[in-house]
Order: structure tokens, then sequence, then C-alpha cells
């Protein structure tokens, strides 16, 4: 008692006589159940990534700052074989901490946000997940559905005002009201739709914010953090993905923890950004922040606070955003040791994880590898197309779909990329496991399929051509070839047709999925069984539900003309398929090339590795301080 009143009357004081708060907020984002730096896929340990590299980090950043707090900015309980194993192997109990929550609640985090990847395990588990978190978590943006496919109530805890105790630079403490408030993009209702559809409804995330903080100011939030799952764009249009930057300019907004992109800000990715200042780590003059994924770095916001005594108001005088990474990437070293705190926390679901993928599905005759998959045909890819095609196929024999010519699309997932150099497929030839159907397949998607003309299809695959750069064919130096803000899984190959990618032409669609150059024709001499493809011909697809619900702004994929949605997910599909094979062959059929162009010289990025199996025309030009390879191709 003696303790609180000391405490009330030290709080009091403070308030006639306020001097600067320097306070701290941390970030982590998209870690995607790396708890642990450990690649499930190649079963190995890594210092690239992991939360109990970060953990360090955030131990030394508290050590540094009095007054800290500390969030997570979502997709968090999905992304490797650890959350696999936890939603599906073998199930959480209810009131069981998720191993990513038992890591947080050693490093106390103050709150966290939902991702979009919250929702891929379903909303009873996500719930369940909730329900027993160490600490409380918000979304502002999405709704229960109110039965007619309208925003009802919220489906979870839109905002917090939490009461924290701070200390001036001498040392008194005050109360400060932080308003913490989350976003996640709107698009979960499409991309898990399966997962949501009747359940929940979303709205724009800035229309959101501009309905929540006057709220949050009025009841008495003395600063506003948005813990925004979501990336940082140029311009902004209501329902985007990527609203960071437009959620900057609403007013009461002081800090914008930004995430979803697997992006660095402040970095250099960003500089072209209006309003963005990568010196200072602010958007539109306010701090703004996103810390890499998987743990890869540590968010960082400095505000200094000064108070008002005679309008009781704390204004934000300053502040800046900063990272800090734990990977070296020119010296290939860690750069902190791992906190064993976090090891300790999530051992029990992380044996059972490792006994999980070792578990064999056949025998591999050959490697497995991606590094080349943006450039030819690949093996990785082939393989998840013919095991989704025998899927399909066996769930339609008995319906009236069951003479169509089946398809299937698939991506390289693994193929560097914003990944990093070591993200790609590599699986040596012997034993094939669990956790190599997860290195070719890393989502937790299911089979769909949808049903398309041949016209619609040719529109599928000029936007999946938009990976590639415009080549010049009168140009002899090198040109890079790929398209670095294209994501690869967003390549999608269409197996059981040929054709050709003509990169000297311009890209018909931008990276929104709108045509922007009407009369450019990528995809050539499109065919099925050697014969051009009628463009009222049917056709089914087998894809999965991210892109048959309208994942990636695909032509003529909007949910509406989906004609299977299977219970299993792919990987389950391509277990049976193995199974089935008993020994697997991994060769690709070659069904698609770029065009030749003579004279030309392409520049392609990819692993050091790739020097084991380089196609016809390709050599190494150097290997990059990033970890990354230049090889040169000439047809």
């Amino acid at each position: 008692m003696r303790k609180q009143l000391a405490l009330m009357t030290a709080l009091l004081l403070g308030a006639a006589g306020a001097q600067t708060v320097d306070l701290r907020i941390l970030e982590t984002t998209d870690l995607h159940t790396s708890a642990l730096g450990y690649d499930y896929y190649q079963d190995k340990p890594t210092g690239e990534f992991g939360l109990e590299y970060t953990a360090s980090l955030i131990k030394q950043a508290r050590d540094e700052k009095r007054n800290t707090l500390l969030y997570d900015n979502g997709d968090l309980i999905q992304g490797n074989p650890l959350g696999d194993f936890v939603a599906r192997v073998q199930p959480l109990k209810p009131g069981q901490l998720h191993p990513m929550h038992a890591a947080m609640r050693v490093l106390k985090y103050d709150a966290g946000n939902l991702g979009n990847h919250e929702f891929n395990y379903g909303l009873p588990f996500l719930q369940q997940v909730i329900a027993a978190a160490p600490m409380p978590i918000v979304s502002a943006n999405a709704y229960k559905d109110d039965g007619t496919g309208k925003p009802g109530e919220n489906a979870f805890t839109p905002y917090l005002i939490q009461r924290r105790v701070v200390y001036d630079t001498t040392g008194r403490p005050y109360v400060l009201n932080v308003g913490v408030i989350g976003f996640l993009p709107p698009q979960i209702v499409n991309w898990d739709k399966a997962n949501l559809d009747g359940k929940i409804v979303t709205t724009d995330i800035v229309e959101a914010a501009r309905k929540f903080v006057p709220q949050m100011k009025a009841q008495g939030a003395d600063i506003i953090v948005a813990v925004a799952h979501t990336g940082i764009s140029a311009d902004y249009q209501p329902g985007q993905e990527n609203a960071a930057t437009e959620l900057t300019k609403v007013p009461g907004i002081d800090v914008v923890l930004s995430g979803h992109s697997h992006q660095e800000f402040p970095g250099p990715v960003y500089k072209s950004i209006p309003g963005a200042d990568i010196t200072k780590g602010t958007i539109n003059g306010k701090p703004v922040v996103m810390a890499g994924f998987w743990g890869s770095d540590l968010g960082i916001v400095d505000l200094k606070l000064d108070y008002d005594r005679k309008n009781q108001k704390w204004t934000v005088v300053d502040g800046t955003a900063s990272i800090r990474p734990i990977w070296d990437k020119a010296a290939k070293k860690s750069l902190v040791t791992p906190d064993p705190r976090i090891a300790n926390a999530v051992k029990q679901a992380h044996e059972g994880t490792l006994a999980y993928v070792r578990a064999k599905v056949a025998d591999l005759a050959a490697p497995i590898t991606s590094y080349w998959a943006l450039v030819q045909d690949d093996p990785s890819v082939q393989l998840v197309s013919n095991a989704q095609t025998a899927y399909v196929k066996a769930a339609l024999a008995n319906t009236q779909y069951k003479d169509l010519p089946v398809l299937s699309a698939a991506a390289p997932f693994k193929a560097g990329g914003r990944g990093g150099a070591s993200y790609y497929t590599d699986i040596p030839a012997g034993t094939l496991a669990i956790k190599n159907v997860a290195d070719l397949y890393v989502y937790p998607n299911t089979v769909q399929a949808v049903l398309v003309n041949g016209a619609q299809l040719q529109e599928w695959l000029e936007r999946s051509a938009g990976q590639f750069k415009q080549i010049d064919p009168s140009k002899t130096e090198p040109q890079a070839l790929v398209d670095d803000s294209f994501p690869t899984y967003n390549f999608d190959v269409i197996d059981g047709v040929t054709y050709e990618i003509d990169v000297t032409q311009p890209s018909r669609y931008n990276s929104k999925g709108e045509v922007v150059n009407p009369d450019a024709h990528r995809i050539k001499n499109l065919m099925y069984q050697g014969k051009p493809i009628d463009p009222g011909a049917q056709f089914v697809v087998a894809t999965n539900n991210y892109r048959a619900s309208g994942g990636g702004n695909f032509p003529g994929l909007n949910g509406k003309n989906i004609i299977l949605q299977a219970p299993d997910e792919t990987r389950q599909a391509i277990i049976k398929y193995f199974m089935d094979q008993k020994t697997v062959n991994p060769t690709a059929d070659g069904n698609w090339k770029l065009t030749p162009i003579p004279g030309a010289t392409l520049l392609y990025v990819s692993s050091p590795n790739a020097q084991k199996n380089l196609p016809a025309g390709a050599t190494l030009l150097r290997t990059r301080d990033d970890g990354f390879a230049e090889y040169l191709i000439k047809f």
C-alpha cells in the first residue's frame, strides 16, 4: 500500500514538472513460426533467421532505453513445418500455448497483431491460439459476417489503450496511455475463402483507422501505434493490400509498424516512396519500420515525448526508425548469439517437428533443385503439377467434368528473391522425406480446380509472364532477366499445354494485375496436344485455394469458376503421389521455354550452388556480397 501511494505521489509530482520522455518501440514481424534458427527443409541449424537471435537484439535494445514496448506484427503461426506440426500433426490442446507464444511469453511482448497467414489453418484454430496467448491480440478491420456478407461486430479486439509507467530523462515516473491498433490485408477473405466465407468480412485498412483512431483519442490515448500487417506503397486506392504509407496520413497515428512485404524499412528499396526519409526512418514525417521476416531484423522506433502541463497533453516532438539485423550478409556470419531461453521454450515442439519431417515418403532417384526454375521448365515445379493433376483427375472422375482436359498451375515458391540466397529447393537423391515435400511446397494451401476457356488460359499465362523484364534484342551487353519485384509464387507454370514466353515484348499486365499494354503478348505458340488452343475450348486447371480465389490478381480468377474445393492440403496430395510412385524420378517435360533471342545475353541471379547443373549457354559471372551469384545466359 505504501509503495502504491509513493508511486502515485511521484506520478502527480511528475505531471507538475514534466521533462522529455524517451520511448522506444520494438517490432518483430512475419516470423512465420521461425522460433529457432533452424532450417527444417535442409534439417540443419542456421544463423540467418530465428527469433532466438532476434531475442538477443531485443535484450540489447531494452538495455539501452529504460522505456520500451514490444509488439509483433503478425504472420506468426504459419510458415514452416513447426507451424504445421502443432496445427495439423499434433494439434494444440485447448489452453495450450502455441510454441511461438511460449517464446513470446519469455520476451514479455506488450501486444500482437494478426497477419493474413494467421487464417491458413482455419478460424477455430486461430481462436484457440488467441485464447491462450500471453499478450493481447488486436485487429481492427476484420468483422464477423452479419449473415448478409456485410460487417457485423468486430471479429477481434480492434484496439487497446494500455497504461504504462514511463520515466523522463531525470528518472521521474509518468503514466502514458499507449493506444495500439492492428490492421491486416482485407484480401484475407479471398485468399482464405474456404476458411472465412460466411464468417469473416473485412474493410479497408485506412477506413478502419479513420473510424477507430478518433475513438482511441477520445478514450484517452496519449499516443497511437498502428501495428499494421501491410506493406509500403507509393500510391493508395481503397481496399488495397499495402496501405502503410497512407496510414501515416491519418491524424492521430504517431507510429506505423509495417510488415507483410518481407522487406526492410528504412532501406533502399523504398527510397523512391513519396514522403519517405530513409535516413531518419520516416514517411510523411512519421516514424515507420518494417523488420524483415523470420526474425531477420529487429525494428526500432525511438520517440521523444514532451508533456504540456497546461493542457495535460503529450506531444511527439521527434521520432526516428531503424532496423538491426541478426546476420551479416557480406561476411556470412551471425551478429548476435541466440537467447537460450527461446530454444528451451519451444523444445518439445521442435523435437516433435524433427521427428515428423524426417519420416520417409519415397525413394528419390535424382536430386531436385529450383536454382533455374525461372528460366526453364523445372522438376521442382513439374512434380507439384504431376501431383495436382493426379489428385484432380481422381476427384472429378465421376462428375460432369470428367471428360475435360486437366491442366495444372504451379509456381516455384523457393527461388531466391526476398527469401535470400539460401531460399532454394535442394533435395539430394536418396530418401524422400516429409521435410522435402514441405520444401517443394511451403504453404498449407488446399487443392482446388477452376474451369477456364482457352482465352482465359492465355491471359493467365500473360499475367504470370510479368515475372520478366523486357529485353532489348538490339543490345549486346548483359540485361537483367527477372523482375525482382514480382513474387515468384505468382510465376505460374501451366502444365499440360506447351508455350513460349517472348520477353522482348513488354508485360501485358502491371504488378496489380491490370492490363497496361493491351497490344502486347508475351505468350506465343500456346498449344494443347500439338494444336493451337481454341479460345472457346474448356479446360480444368488444378491449382490452390489462394490462386483460385483471386490471390495474385490473375484475370478470370475471382472464386466464381471454382469447380473443386478439396479438403486436402496440396502437400497431402504430393505425399500421396510420391507414395504411389514409390520411387520418384524428377524430370521436367519441357512444356515451356523462353523464346530465343539471338545475340542477346541475359543476366540471371541465383545461388552459387546453381553451378551444379548449369543449363546450356549459362556461365557463372560472379558471386556477390549478398550471397547471390550472377550468371550469363546466351541463346
